[in-house]
């Protein structure tokens, strides 16, 4: 076994992570929801998801027989919705071409809807001991530091470069029953000790290995993300209140929020009472003012004006202009529904204006 991996090992024994809920299991499935939720979301925010996740859906068969309106109710507030709705449509997926069995072969676990090569070699991993490379982002940022790897991690020839570390720095075959340990403290290493800000060098089983840290470039190992300022967008979400129920619509399955229910969005250059007129056929007086709410996706941020309305009139049927489905529902079924963490957190302010957010909520 290399130095490298020998002393990963031996520290994740001593200091790594060994009880989170997907630990001690060989079941790929719940290894397998494990990952999907891990990706670029933390693990202090997964825990709870994963828990009710599991509890819903146990296993492939009841995953693949539930729906995507109930798989997104769970994924709620959790983010990067197409994570939800690719492991839905995964698990139906399995269900008819696998008989419900998740596939144990490395490529065909990497087909699956939203696994990529890393989730992949986890998974087998993790729930068959297969010797497997990982190299997620924590991954990126001990390798960038530990052999010097100038340039963001995320360009071509330094993903190359990155992946062939890898595949050299696995334990050797005859030490195949290492891998799982090696690849948790790998995890473990880049999520505690050898952080994006204040990296714990001193504690950290590489230290002496450290390029990074000999030539005193830890905080600028790895590079960042070539800056590119965010575009600016802004919307309107009518917040069109009658009897103590808010308007829902269904979210088209492309786009952001897809598949999630929304307030109506309508652009900022209208008037909104004079919008509902025209598109709904209601009448509609103001409420209390909101401030505007702020909101980062990874390509742009959105200022999303509120507008709470109140329903004075309107027709028997509403038939929104940019959705399939509408719905009146009550402000707790709605935050027991699917909706976008931004949506949540309005309907917060409505009900109770000096709330902040849900409890397990990351907007992301």
């Amino acid at each position: 076994m290399s130095t490298f991996s020998a002393k990963l090992i031996r520290w994740q024994k001593l200091h790594g992570r060994n009880n989170l809920p997907w630990q001690n299991t060989r079941d790929p499935y719940a290894i397998w929801v494990s990952e999907i939720m891990l990706q670029q979301t933390q693990v202090t925010t997964v825990i709870p998801y994963y828990l009710r996740f599991l509890q819903r859906f146990p296993n492939i068969g009841s995953l693949a027989a539930g729906t995507v309106d109930e798989v997104l109710a769970l994924w709620s507030g959790l983010g990067y919705y197409s994570r939800g709705r690719n492991l839905h449509r995964a698990a139906r997926l399995i269900a008819e071409d696998q008989e419900g069995i998740f596939p144990r072969d490395l490529e065909v676990i990497q087909q699956l809807p939203g696994v990529g090569r890393s989730t992949a070699a986890a998974i087998a991993v993790f729930a068959y001991g297969e010797r497997s490379a990982i190299l997620d982002g924590n991954v990126k940022r001990v390798f960038a530091r530990c052999f010097g790897v100038d340039g963001y991690p995320g360009e071509r020839k330094n993903e190359i470069l990155l992946w062939r570390k890898a595949e050299e720095l696995l334990p050797e075959k005859s030490e195949k029953s290492r891998i799982e340990i090696y690849t948790q403290a790998l995890m473990d290493l880049g999520a505690t000790v050898c952080t994006r800000g204040k990296p714990k060098c001193m504690a950290c089983p590489l230290q002496q290995d450290c390029i990074a840290l000999r030539d005193d470039r830890v905080d600028r190992l790895p590079a960042p993300r070539p800056h590119r300022p965010l575009p600016e967008k802004e919307t309107i979400l009518l917040m069109l209140m009658k009897q103590g129920k808010v308007l829902l619509g269904k979210r088209p399955a492309t786009g952001i929020w897809g598949g999630l229910w929304c307030l109506p969005e309508m652009p900022v250059s209208e008037d909104a009472i004079a919008y509902c007129t025209r598109h709904f056929g209601m009448t509609v007086e103001p409420l209390a003012h909101m401030p505007p709410l702020d909101h980062t996706f990874t390509h742009f941020r959105l200022r999303i004006h509120p507008r709470p309305l109140q329903v004075v009139s309107y027709p028997a049927a509403i038939k929104t202009p940019w959705q399939d489905e509408a719905m009146w529902i009550t402000l707790d079924d709605a935050l027991k529904a699917a909706i976008p963490a931004p949506v949540r957190k309005l309907i917060l302010r409505h009900g109770h204006p000096q709330s902040g957010q849900l409890p397990f909520e990351k907007q992301l």
